[in-house]
């Protein structure tokens, strides 16, 4: 057995080959062990699971170990998104969660997701600990297991459901008079995953007129990906035009991730729908605070932010550098480019619901669809133009091009003089009209990403063409 490792947001893997019930006991007597070292087992842990094959069982099987291992578990009787689980460890005060997820993974995938007590994802310095724990558990060390009814006479175990406190809290996070100006008809699409019946719900509940595809469980996600790309979302385009809704929401496999799809069936990719939100914060919250986001996402942020005197935080990829910032740095929103987003007053996790619900708020509170308002923010902060490409490389190219990017230091990149250079993670440089490139390899596959913005196509594609083919990822 391989050892078992935490990337950026759990443990995943591959069910019935390195995703088992062994396995599975294994890193929750890893994660009991660091509860219990850092004195938070009395206070109990929230177990969540997906939609994913046999995602109930295998949660029930981390309540056993949990148990076992003396911390009362509250495990959620039905499928629940991701941030759902974290809500209920801020809601239940428990010493964390853990959620059995593969989030936007392919269907044969399975996953382990730790949450600590802040409600939010782990840091490093957590899933080190945790990840030497497990490791050690299974090279020598014993699992420790009670049986759910005989822990249920102990009090160590109990169910709960979470839906009316989550949706109590999202309607004070949200502007629920806002939706009142416009009655909005919105097509909904959970992907077959752990958002079915919560997002269409809620608008429901705020007067909206919902229709819902792909809302029941399929394990298999609809034979894709249950990832909200554009890509992905061919069906809710043709729902959006047919009904001729105002609106599509869709969510990732365990609703932590969002998409959009404007009333026209143009897909709002997740930095222009974060800059339209700043500016609607902006002007319709009393709270300021500073912005943050990940270093591949949209310096467009940064303008806004600029003009309107507020702080900006660039954070390395992954949510859990975001969610640090927004509990330590009260940030009044935090999001990534790849649909990752919370605001002031929400947990600390990345919620596609949330998301979802503020585009809707949007909507309803300026009368006008998102690309009306895409048109206003241009005309107030200038043209932005992003792009990313996920190119593939030969494994064995892999180190060859890590090299390249090591050692590339140009001065001008499509006649343009490089302002700044940064290594941090991967390269991004930044050209002297604000205009940025960076390249970053994935951590698990013979992979790349090439993020580009620019205020022109041409100009964002120039540089595109110029850096991949510098560094060998041309075609």
């Amino acid at each position: 057995m391989a050892p078992i490792k935490f990337g950026t947001d759990g443990w995943r893997a591959i069910i019935a080959r390195d995703f088992t019930f062994a396995n599975c006991r294994a890193v929750t007597q890893g994660i009991a062990s660091y509860i219990n070292c850092s004195n938070l087992g009395k206070k109990g842990i929230v177990i969540g699971f997906d939609n994913r094959f046999m995602s109930e069982e295998f949660a029930r099987e981390c309540a056993r170990v949990m148990a076992g291992n003396g911390i009362k578990v509250i495990l959620l009787k039905k499928a629940s998104p991701t941030p759902v689980t974290a809500f209920a460890v801020w809601e239940k005060e428990t010493g964390g969660a853990i959620m059995i997820t593969a989030s936007h993974n392919p269907h044969y995938y399975s996953g382990i997701k730790f949450i600590p007590e802040y409600a939010g994802p782990a840091l490093p310095d957590i899933t080190d600990v945790i990840e030497k724990e497990v490791n050690r558990v299974l090279s020598d060390g014993k699992i420790y297991e009670l049986d759910l009814s005989e822990a249920a006479k102990l009090g160590l175990y109990e169910e709960c459901e979470m839906e009316r406190e989550y949706r109590s809290h999202l309607l004070k996070v949200i502007k629920g008079e806002f939706f009142s100006r416009k009655p909005l008809k919105v097509v909904v699409n959970p992907m077959f995953g752990a958002g079915i019946g919560w997002l269409d719900q809620v608008l429901a509940d705020l007067g909206c007129e919902v229709r819902a595809i792909n809302n029941y469980r399929d394990a298999f996600f609809g034979g894709n990906l249950p990832e909200p790309t554009e890509s992905n979302l061919s069906d809710l385009r043709r729902v959006v035009l047919a009904y001729e809704a105002d609106l599509g929401l869709a969510l990732d496999g365990d609703a932590d991730r969002f998409g959009i799809i404007d009333k026209n069936g143009e897909f709002i990719n997740a930095n222009r729908f974060m800059s339209l939100l700043l500016d609607h914060l902006i002007k319709t919250r009393n709270f300021r605070g500073p912005v943050c986001r990940s270093l591949a996402t949209t310096h467009m942020l940064d303008r806004i932010a600029r003009k309107n005197s507020l702080s900006v935080i660039e954070t390395p990829v992954g949510f859990k550098y975001i969610g640090e910032a927004l509990r330590d740095k009260a940030c009044m929103l935090g999001g990534e480019e790849s649909g990752g987003l919370s605001i002031f007053g929400h947990i600390p996790e990345k919620d596609g619901i949330l998301a979802c619900l503020l585009a809707a708020e949007m909507v309803a509170y300026n009368g006008k669809s998102l690309e009306e308002l895409s048109g206003d923010l241009t005309g107030e902060y200038g043209m932005v133009q992003s792009r990313r490409t996920d190119i593939e490389v030969r494994s064995e190219d892999k180190d060859l091009i890590l090299e390249k990017i090591a050692h590339y230091c140009p001065k001008a990149v499509a006649g343009l003089k490089v302002d700044s250079l940064s290594r941090a993670e991967g390269s991004k440089i930044i050209l002297e009209d604000g205009s940025w490139v960076l390249v970053r390899p994935s951590g698990t596959e013979p992979l790349f990403r090439v993020y580009v913005e620019a205020g022109d196509k041409g100009v964002m594609e120039a540089i595109q063409e110029e850096v991949s083919r510098n560094l060998g990822l041309a075609d």
